[in-house]
């Protein structure tokens, strides 16, 4: 039934799609849609504005219209669905690539572990220091065992195509999780990192991001995690400007 009532408004021309809100929004009402903060559905906003404080462009605001009465019920089930979807096995391809197959390519016995390098040799380029795979942060199982006492790197998309060396600078000994913050859905991230936070027995998070805006949301996502999750982790954040320099570095 519709009625006139309190509800949230985005300004899609003050959008930049960092996602930021998306976490703090309960219901799950809002999601990122072709690089933009959008209202799935009238019944699921509360109107309460809890994503507000969150907005670095101001493109949200709680205006009153006439809109679809909120329904609580409606929300369960959405929240239900979602989290049933986002927990469904990712598929396969019928030609047998699959690409979430959980794979370690180097021993991590503490022996191992002490004898490979963590820089790339002087004029050498053909060796990885990728230990793992998968690498996407959806593909990955929570409880992979790579992630077992783990230093993680979390990893926007784009920093691996900005930095030069990104390997040999930041991938070294570390167990690689990469997503974009901006197009990804940053509400199963969180959940994810939850549980791998609570389950994995982490020894650090490096987040690695881009200057943009849209990308400090990964910061969010993880803070988040931090603050649902029942261990502190240490966590170091590093920016890096588009022409793939280190900016700063910030620890939690």
């Amino acid at each position: 039934m519709k009625q006139i009532r309190k509800i949230i408004k985005i300004d899609e021309q003050l959008c930049d799609g960092c996602g930021l809100c998306v976490p703090d929004c309960a219901e799950g009402s809002l999601e990122i849609i072709d690089g933009k903060a959008k209202l799935v559905a009238d019944k699921l906003c509360d109107g309460l504005g809890a994503c507000l404080g969150s907005c670095p462009t101001g493109a949200l605001k709680i205006i009153e219209r006439e809109a679809d009465e909120f329904d609580e019920e409606a929300v369960e089930e959405f929240l239900a669905e979602k989290k049933k979807v986002e927990s469904a096995p990712q598929p396969q391809m019928d030609c047998g690539c699959a690409s979430s197959h959980i794979q370690t390519f180097k021993p991590q016995t503490p022996c191992a572990t002490a004898n490979q390098p963590t820089h790339l040799p002087s004029g050498k380029t053909d060796d990885s220091l990728l230990s793992h795979w998968p690498i996407q942060i959806r593909l990955i199982p929570p409880r992979a065992p790579f992630l077992q006492g783990a230093d993680i790197l979390v990893a926007a998309d784009c920093t691996a195509v900005s930095v030069p060396g990104f390997q040999e600078k930041y991938l070294g000994g570390k167990v690689v999780m990469m997503g974009c913050p901006k197009f990804d859905d940053a509400q199963s991230y969180v959940d994810r990192f939850v549980e791998i936070i609570d389950s994995c027995n982490l020894k650090s998070i490096t987040i690695l991001i881009m200057e943009v805006p849209c990308c400090s949301a990964m910061n969010a996502i993880i803070k988040r995690a931090l603050d649902r999750a029942s261990k502190p982790v240490p966590v170091q954040q590093i920016t890096i400007s588009t022409r793939g320099q280190e900016l700063e570095r910030v620890r939690w």
